[in-house]
């Protein structure tokens, strides 16, 4: 049953405040939020800059990094597929990419890379959920470390998907697969799977069995040479790497650039990233979102089932995140959120403590950006910024309470 209230224009308004206060701040150079009701647009706005160098304003089709909202797409592309009957999502990762044969686990407790056990092979419904025993650089511990040392992160710039998957597979697993969960590049080991299982690279399958039945037209793994003058600068907080957490200080300058759109490596991606690789506009990202309220349907045709939707947007895993031991970074809170196929399930938000229903579905991104769709009231937003580390604020628990506190029963 759709809950049954309205919007309060003046409340919603206090959005803008909000936004503005972080541009005002030098939190933020510049941002803007969509929020849709059943479909149509309910409120929009865009404030700051994309650019502090060149004084060029944050618009509604400015093009920004979306990074980890890569992952919904990814895991949509994996379901696809599974309704084709190509594959089952217990099959193990080795069906598909080889390197992943024999696989090491670290024992528990491991203080070195060699410190090893033998391990079975993460299955796909293990990479979907992140207790593959995969990790990231940016997560503490001796595998992370070891993949910080190697580069493995898949860059824009780093070259064929294929070769970067096989690196990760000769490095052993954090933890027997299934045993905790560790935010982990186990979305682009799945973006090679998609392209082992369809004969297409990932850019391709996106671009021809996603974003055209959907109407994406401004998404890809490049910046389009049309995107050129609408393209957002990325800056940080930190001293240092923008993505190095484990050695993360803050700076003197809050909006330090870290990626020029001029020089940017996004412009010509050779690494097709399913993980965190694609670059586009509010308005896509939305229609992405759409898609997803809708069951699988699009002014395109249907890419999934509802019943398939309704599959991948249940908590896949036995309590919440954090009763799965995580020691790692995330894009969400960890107690009271559940984790489906590509995003994040409120399963209480009382323990989340952030207003919102249970069911609903989130995700977002290294750059601050943000969406979530709640099935309860039918609300879906997508929120746009470029700063890295999203971790920097508080600014995705914020605007769901301004959100929430805008609606009127």
């Amino acid at each position: 049953m759709t809950l049954q209230f309205e919007f309060d224009p003046t409340r919603l308004n206090r959005i803008a405040t909000w936004m503005d206060r972080y541009v005002s701040d030098r939190k933020y150079a510049g941002s803007s939020v969509l929020i849709q009701r059943g479909g149509d647009d309910v409120y929009f706005n865009a404030t700051g800059l994309r650019s502090l160098e060149q004084d060029l304003p944050f618009e509604r089709d400015t093009v920004a990094r979306i990074y980890s909202m890569t992952k919904p797409i990814t895991s949509v592309a994996i379901m696809m597929l599974a309704e084709r009957g190509l594959f089952h999502l217990d099959a193990p990762v080795s069906n598909f990419i080889p390197a992943f044969n024999d696989m090491k686990a670290l024992v528990p407790g491991a203080e070195r890379i060699d410190q090893v056990e033998p391990s079975q092979a993460p299955t796909l419904h293990q990479l979907l959920t992140h207790t593959s025993g995969l990790s990231y650089p940016f997560n503490p511990g001796v595998l992370p470390q070891a993949m910080d040392e190697q580069d493995i992160l898949f860059k824009p710039n780093q070259g064929a998907l294929a070769d970067m998957a096989d690196r990760v597979a000769d490095l052993p697993l954090a933890f027997q697969p299934g045993a905790r969960w560790e935010y982990s590049v186990s979305i682009d080991i799945l973006g090679r799977v998609v392209e082992v299982v369809s004969g297409k690279s990932l850019a391709d399958f996106f671009a021809e069995e996603i974003f055209s039945p959907i109407g994406m037209t401004e998404t890809a793994f490049s910046v389009g040479p049309e995107q050129v003058d609408r393209f957002a600068s990325l800056y940080t907080p930190l001293a240092g790497d923008a993505m190095a957490l484990n050695e993360a200080s803050t700076g003197s300058d809050t909006l330090r650039l870290v990626d020029d759109p001029g020089k940017s490596p996004f412009q010509n991606a050779d690494m097709y990233s399913g993980g965190g690789g694609l670059v586009g506009t509010i308005d896509d990202y939305m229609a992405f979102v759409d898609m997803l309220r809708r069951g699988g349907t699009c002014d395109g045709g249907r890419l999934l089932s509802p019943e398939t939707l309704k599959f991948m947007m249940r908590n896949h895993l036995p309590g919440d995140i954090a009763s799965m031991g995580p020691q790692s970074f995330a894009e969400q809170p960890m107690e009271g959120m559940g984790f489906g196929l590509g995003g994040a399930v409120v399963m209480d938000p009382s323990r989340a403590r952030c207003p919102g229903h249970v069911g609903d579905f989130s995700w977002g991104g290294m750059a601050s950006t943000f969406f979530w769709m709640d099935p309860v009231a039918d609300v879906s937003v997508v929120f746009f910024t470029q700063l890295s580390p999203s971790s920097s604020y508080p600014s995705r628990a914020e605007l769901k309470a301004l959100v929430h506190g805008a609606m009127i029963t």
